[in-house]
């Protein structure tokens, strides 16, 4: 029986009570516990797969790829092969944490001038045009492969096992849920050329839609035969499969032939990097984050200005709490604005923008009776999905993948199967701006994993879908866990807030679930936040989160998921 066959039983499991739509009313799952492993993600699927490389004798890397991989066929309009990701992985046995850049580099070709004798004004959302750097998620998972087996001592499973559930997945078919129901129904609204109306590309309409132009309802089964294929070059021949052989040609060539700007040398030359992991205090713990060309920078500058606040005293859930944060984010947002961008392209005073003076700095700008009007944040959208996993051994990975905006670029490239990412379409066309376009350059990316340490130790995986969204959330999940004793899952999900934009929306305020007592959200509009109360109880504009703590006395993990989303935290 092959692996994929076996994982019935275990996903039947995982789907024991969970919330099938994001936006649902009612929550309160029970946090999940397990004395040897933990893993979240936010598809129960993608969960139960990677469960069953833990018990099959994966380490946590190992289970991070099956879940990754998985989670590239499931969740399509989430994330795809044609992404990127960033890793955070704690190597047990060197006791080394490490941070891993998985995202892909702008293409030869992708300049400034073609867009601007294009009459362009802005790099396109969608599109050819869109789908301008190189998908970074393979090499991502092909690096930290090859780092763990050699370091991590516990090589029992090869890379093709690694793959199979996707690969089964992709040939036979997944049930599609209604969270990518109701995606699909938004991607392909008639009505909008230029985000939606997704059905007018043919390798999308030929992959996502029904023959006859209809959607999948949830329960379908929706099968990705061009994907399994490239799956099963990928578990084949490694990264080398899909950057430097019939991939790699089949992609380039569909682009060469619909204007695209990807070429072979693109791809041949892409490869991931290592870097060391930033970090900030928080109330004696070690936060730790990836650093630039990820906002990860402004996760740990809204932790690190938190600080000078004792939120303990303000309590939970009141309108200081809610204001502190959020004014927090405003000073934090500023930095990354004027900073983030590659650094191979500018130096970025990291350390400076991280260090305590600067923290008691911003803070210092925070008036706790009004809120900041000429502090506005940009506004990244983007669609995400973070997951954790904890082996037996102690080995913990934090890791997040996209394709940035709900289905990318809507580009499927012919006879792959693979949804091209639009994370480009992020940079500038302004030569002066901080993350202009240029050959070979990262852009801005949205996307950040997190852990924070006690002692030397990992104590809580965490972080979450949703662009602008990520540091805020963080920030609620530290606070809510560190400064107030909630238990994982009911950190998760406690009512939340997004200062800013997301899911192509047009407003920039301050959203918030319709859980927030009204007198809290009066006392925020009297100090001026532009406050929109959503008509959700939970709704996954906030984003799907997850979390695992580790109990540094008892070492049992401690694992949540979002009800916002199709999410299972699962151990053994």
């Amino acid at each position: 029986m092959s692996f994929w066959k076996k994982l019935s039983t275990v996903a039947l499991t995982a789907v024991i009570g969970v919330s099938t739509f994001s936006g649902a009313q009612a929550a309160n799952r029970p946090t999940s516990m397990s004395p040897n492993a933990m893993v979240t993600t936010p598809h129960y699927l993608a969960t139960a797969a990677a469960l069953k490389t833990l018990e099959d004798g994966g380490n946590a890397v190992d289970a991070a790829i099956t879940a990754a991989s998985t989670l590239a066929v499931v969740y399509p309009h989430y994330t795809t092969i044609g992404g990127d990701n960033f890793w955070l992985i704690y190597n047990a046995k060197t006791k080394e944490l490490k941070a891993l850049n998985g995202s892909g580099r702008a293409g030869e070709k992708a300049t400034l001038d073609y867009y601007k004798n294009k009459g362009y004004e802005k790099i396109p959302s969608r599109g050819y045009e869109s789908a301008n750097t190189v998908p970074g998620v393979v090499s991502g998972w092909w690096e930290a492969y090859n780092y763990a087996h050699k370091s991590m001592g516990n090589n029992k499973l090869q890379w093709n096992r690694l793959l199979e559930p996707a690969i089964g997945y992709a040939e036979n078919g997944y049930p599609v849920s209604p969270n990518q129901v109701y995606w699909t129904k938004y991607a392909t609204d008639p009505t909008d050329n230029d985000l939606k109306n997704l059905q007018r590309f043919d390798e999308f309409r030929k992959t996502f839609l029904k023959p006859n132009g209809d959607l999948y309802a949830a329960g379908e089964i929706l099968k990705q035969k061009d994907l399994a294929n490239t799956l099963r070059i990928i578990a084949k021949k490694g990264a080398d499969g899909f950057y430097k052989g019939e991939v790699a040609k089949k992609i380039v060539a569909d682009m060469k032939a619909n204007g695209g700007l990807l070429t072979l040398k693109d791809f041949e030359k892409h490869t991931s990097t290592w870097a060391e992991p930033i970090i900030v205090d928080y109330r004696g713990y070690k936060a730790y984050n990836v650093p630039p060309n990820s906002q990860g920078m402004a996760s740990l500058s809204i932790l690190n200005v938190l600080n000078n606040f004792d939120l303990k005293s303000m309590g939970e859930g009141t309108p200081d709490y809610y204001h502190t944060i959020v004014e927090a984010t405003k000073q934090s947002f500023a930095d990354r604005d004027k900073w983030l961008t590659d650094p191979a392209f500018v130096d970025i005073p990291v350390d400076e923008l991280l260090s305590k003076q600067h923290g008691k700095d911003l803070a210092a700008r925070i008036d706790m009776k009004q809120a900041a009007k000429s502090v506005e944040p940009l506004d990244p959208k983007g669609d995400t999905t973070w997951f954790g996993i904890v082996d037996k051994d102690g080995n913990a990975v934090s890791i997040i993948q996209s394709h940035y905006f709900d289905w990318g670029s809507g580009i499927v490239a012919k006879d792959t199967g693979v949804l091209l990412q639009n994370r480009g379409s992020y940079f500038s066309l302004d030569s002066k701006h901080i993350n202009h376009l240029e050959p070979g350059k990262r852009t801005f990316h949205t996307i950040n994993p997190a852990m924070l340490f006690k002692g030397d130790k990992p104590y809580l995986l965490y972080g979450t879908q949703g662009g602008e969204g990520q540091p805020q959330t963080q920030a609620a999940l530290v606070t809510r866990i560190i400064d107030f004793g909630f238990s994982v899952q009911d950190a998760i999900e406690a009512p939340r807030w997004l200062h800013g934009r997301n899911w192509g929306s047009a407003s920039n305020n301050l959203k918030v679930e319709s859980r927030i007592p009204q007198e809290v959200l009066d006392e925020l509009i009297k100090r001026g936040h532009p406050v929109e109360k959503l008509e959700a109880a939970y709704t996954d504009a906030m984003g799907q989160s997850g979390a695992i703590l580790i109990d540094p006395k008892t070492n049992v993990k401690f694992g949540g998921a979002d009800p916002r989303g199709e999410g299972a935290a699962m151990g053994y």
